[in-house]
């Protein structure tokens, strides 16, 4: 690869985490002012999959189809005609990158504010990343970055370790534990699907249209005839129009869909640990941003709490390198 290449791929990263960051931002934010309105959170997460899928299928049926015309060896690999890979693959990436992620993470909102959310799911992020990783890839992590890491424990302790200790010792403390704890385990969900695209060299837009195909032929359908048969509660009938559709839009093509592409194209070009890390503005920003659009109350320890954890993405993110060496393209 020459340097333009290079220089082309970097600008097209860079770009992709700027969209990515100002996506999830809005996510957060979004999330948590109608986590009250009509649709419960499972409902919105059926309709965020409907979303996605009202773009993604026909996507995929055309790449598909165009692998198959080039007489693409894995062609006939491709799950129902619709994803780009074989049905292990699009399961494994369906489940942890839809199902589970967004599952946990809007019954979170019910119980926790978005200043939680902004910490303990981006914040927490690389911690998950850099632990998976090592075990999983094998990938090396510098002293710098274990004390980046240290320090995004610390600042994810201020927000969510009150509310948890909170919770074991004074029976009266509150439900924000379970956001809390909902919110960790969306974000170690999302961080295996950031290694496991690493792994297996999951390009953006295929693994994008994978997540949404196996979306949309196992929750959509299984949370339907959930519903129908009154197994579980939703407000879907009593939701006005303009609530679905904006929760459509919003949540299914533009988090699912767009931000689903431009973060794992931002693992092709940085690679899993520093992508996470690249998040850095995500918690600082949401929060800020709830505290204008939703007047929530910003403490000392989320301040302290934000602080620590965006140094830490920050002061982890940089690479040590000997002096005269040159920087990698991808990393």
């Amino acid at each position: 690869m020459n340097i333009p290449e290079i220089a082309t791929r970097r600008r097209i990263g860079i770009a992709a985490a700027a969209v990515t960051v100002t996506i999830w931002t809005a996510f957060i934010v979004i999330a948590r002012a109608m986590a009250h309105k009509t649709l419960t959170p499972f409902d919105i997460a059926f309709v965020r999959m409907i979303g996605a899928a009202t773009v993604m299928l026909p996507w995929g049926w055309w790449w598909v189809r165009r692998a198959r015309a080039r007489n693409d060896p894995a062609g006939g690999k491709m799950w129902l005609g619709l994803s780009p890979y074989p049905w292990r693959t699009t399961a494994i990436a369906g489940t942890l990158a839809a199902l589970l992620y967004a599952s946990l993470a809007y019954s979170g909102f019910l119980f926790a504010p978005a200043a939680h959310a902004s910490v303990l799911m981006p914040g927490m992020l690389p911690l998950w990343t850099t632990l998976i990783a090592i075990f999983v890839i094998g990938t090396p992590v510098t002293r710098r970055r274990w004390v980046g890491l240290a320090l995004i424990i610390g600042g994810g302790m201020l927000v969510g370790g009150s509310s948890l200790l909170r919770a074991f010792i004074d029976t009266g403390g509150g439900e924000v534990w379970k956001g809390d704890v909902l919110f960790l385990a969306s974000s170690f969900c999302w961080s295996c699907y950031t290694v496991y695209a690493r792994k297996h060299q999951l390009a953006a837009i295929p693994a994008t249209i994978a997540v949404c195909v196996f979306a949309a032929f196992s929750f959509v359908p299984v949370y339907a005839l959930l519903v129908w048969t009154g197994v579980i509660v939703s407000h879907l009938r009593e939701a006005p129009w303009s609530e679905i559709v904006f929760q459509a839009l919003v949540q299914g093509i533009g988090s699912v869909v767009i931000s689903g592409i431009t973060f794992v194209r931002m693992v092709e070009t940085f690679g899993p640990i520093r992508s996470t890390m690249i998040t850095a503005v995500v918690p600082g920003l949401s929060a800020l941003a709830a505290v204008l659009f939703l007047g929530e109350p910003l403490y000392w320890n989320l301040l302290l709490g934000l602080a620590l954890v965006t140094v830490g993405i920050v002061f982890g993110v940089k690479p040590v390198m000997p002096a005269g060496t040159v920087p990698p393209s991808i990393r």
